[in-house]
């Protein structure tokens, strides 16, 4: 009796392809589980809130409380104040923003000028649009044709006469602004400041 030999030759051929379709059905495993443990993570703002969405089938969306600095929180932050406090303004805080940028001062002082001087323009002289006191005197009142144009103007004035002369503070400021004043229209303007720094409105 002739025994068969344990390995054949056909079983031989067999071994190349077993391991080759091991290695497929084990890669294409591999290539699943990475997907599907992935999380695409996406960030967007919602007012004050990220937005955080997953693509994992096992994940809902999920939004988060964050506090959100930078450059793109400033004009967040005047909106916000401006429409906690019903101003008019409310609809140029981007222009505010942008108008400060080009001439090179802080997003908040225009903002903070004008809350001290007419409560963000519910008190300035009506039909004037002009927010901040200046060019009002026994003379007349400066007037604007609109909230844009009172915004570019009054930009253009803060810079000239009191920023590019080194009256970069409420307190230097004053002198020359409100000169009469005993301290209260600093510690306004300061006050004001800090709040849209801060964000505690």
């Amino acid at each position: 009796m002739i025994e068969k030999p344990l390995f054949s030759f056909k079983r031989l051929l067999l071994l190349p392809v077993f391991l080759v379709l091991t290695l497929a059905v084990g890669f294409s495993e591999l290539i699943y589980l990475s997907k599907t443990n992935q999380n695409n993570v996406v960030l967007g703002f919602s007012n004050e809130k990220v937005v955080i969405e997953s693509a994992a089938e096992d994940t809902k969306n999920i939004s988060v409380d964050a506090t959100v600095s930078g450059a793109d929180a400033r004009p967040m932050l005047i909106k916000k104040y401006l429409e906690k406090y019903n101003s008019p303004m409310a609809p140029y805080s981007d222009l505010i923003f942008q108008i400060s940028e080009d001439y090179g001062f802080e997003y908040y002082w225009i903002v903070a000028i004008a809350q001290q001087e007419s409560n963000l323009c519910k008190k300035a002289p009506e039909g004037s649009y002009n927010c901040w006191g200046y060019g009002i005197h026994k003379k007349g009142t400066l007037k604007f044709d609109g909230y844009e144009l009172a915004i570019k103007s009054y930009a253009e004035y803060l810079k000239r006469e009191y920023f590019d002369k080194g009256l970069n503070t409420p307190e230097l400021m004053m002198k020359k602004y409100c000169p009469s004043s005993n301290g209260s229209w600093a510690n306004g303007v300061n006050q004001f400041i800090e709040e849209l720094k801060s964000g505690s409105f």
